[in-house]
């Protein structure tokens, strides 16, 4: 599969750009960049420098420093789907304590509009779209609007930044919410057969309905489609499903340390859709597609930040040795 532009398959990551500010065990870090766009991208860049890789995001100038992206243009994304405004970033809070965490929005950047697209993302499509929102930055309508200009690639979707509830103050937690649980089912039969989407255990059960895992899978089986629906289960692995097909378990790798959970899902997808973009589709190598995805997260929880992320050389020897949690 082949680029119009460089002979390059590429990959265009849609979401805001966060600024993290991290707590573990009351030890306060600098803040860094965060964002399921910058865990995928940069992701995507290690484990195939042969990618075309470009983001788009809004970002607000007033407290966010473009030092923060020199990671990114050091490794040659594509930057130019940015739009900047005067207003703040969106900007976490993450508190950490034994695996589980808080996680407060300070501030946001505006919601993205589809009209800011870049010129040449439109007259050149990409093979593939991650829409990986953190906090409920793209619409419904937005969607449609990917859709509409992009009939033919893959949509892969994290579905966290679609099912987040804000508080006032800026808590964010996972609950019943008619309104927000049937936006994301109208764009699951939306996207239809060209969908892979992941969720956790909590917002897969929220979208589902239901509380067992195979019941959970079950019941996105029945959407009908093609679309491969995964569910990752943290140290306890993943699930997916397809309609037609057998349910997998994937199980997780085991890492050498844990330093840092943040953006373990994000790298999961962006392998997974990097990989099935090459594959001929079959169930059997979705599994591998799986398995290699679950072995680059792996990699990620071993050091902070995105300095974890892995080759895909070392991903594959990971997945030969079969070092499994258990």
């Amino acid at each position: 599969m082949h680029d119009q532009v460089e002979g390059k398959t590429s990959i265009i990551l849609i979401g805001h750009l966060a600024i993290d500010r991290t707590i573990r065990f009351k030890k306060r870090f600098k803040p860094s960049l965060g964002g399921s766009v910058s865990y995928g991208s940069l992701a995507l860049t290690k484990y195939d420098p042969n990618l075309k890789i470009g983001i788009i995001s809004h970002v607000g100038k007033l407290n966010f420093s473009p030092k923060l992206l020199n990671k990114l243009k050091h490794k040659q994304i594509d930057l130019s789907g940015i739009k900047w405004s005067n207003t703040s970033n969106t900007k976490f809070v993450l508190d950490y304590w034994n695996h589980n965490r808080i996680l407060t929005l300070e501030s946001k950047s505006p919601n993205l509009r589809f009209e800011d697209t870049p010129h040449s993302y439109l007259k050149n499509p990409p093979h593939a779209i991650m829409l990986v929102p953190i906090c409920n930055e793209i619409s419904y309508e937005y969607v449609v609007n990917v859709l509409d200009e992009f009939p033919n690639i893959i949509i892969g979707i994290d579905v966290q930044g679609f099912l987040r509830k804000i508080d006032n103050q800026g808590k964010i937690s996972y609950i019943q919410d008619d309104k927000i649980i049937s936006n994301m089912k109208k764009i699951i039969h939306l996207i239809g057969d060209r969908l892979v989407l992941k969720g956790s255990e909590i917002e897969m059960k929220l979208i589902s309905g239901c509380e067992k895992y195979e019941d959970i899978m079950e019941c996105f089986r029945d959407y009908n489609t093609n679309s491969i629906f995964i569910m990752t289960l943290g140290e306890s692995g993943s699930y997916l499903v397809k309609n037609g097909e057998k349910l997998l378990k994937i199980p997780a790798f085991k890492p050498k340390r844990v330093k840092d959970e943040t953006g373990a899902g994000d790298v999961y997808l962006a392998v997974f859709l990097r990989e099935y973009i090459f594959s001929n589709k079959a169930w059997n190598e979705v599994e591998q597609c799986a398995y290699k995805a679950s072995a680059a997260a792996s990699f990620l929880v071993e050091e902070k930040g995105t300095h974890g992320i892995e080759t895909k050389e070392k991903v594959l020897k990971r997945v030969q040795k079969k070092n499994y949690i258990v």
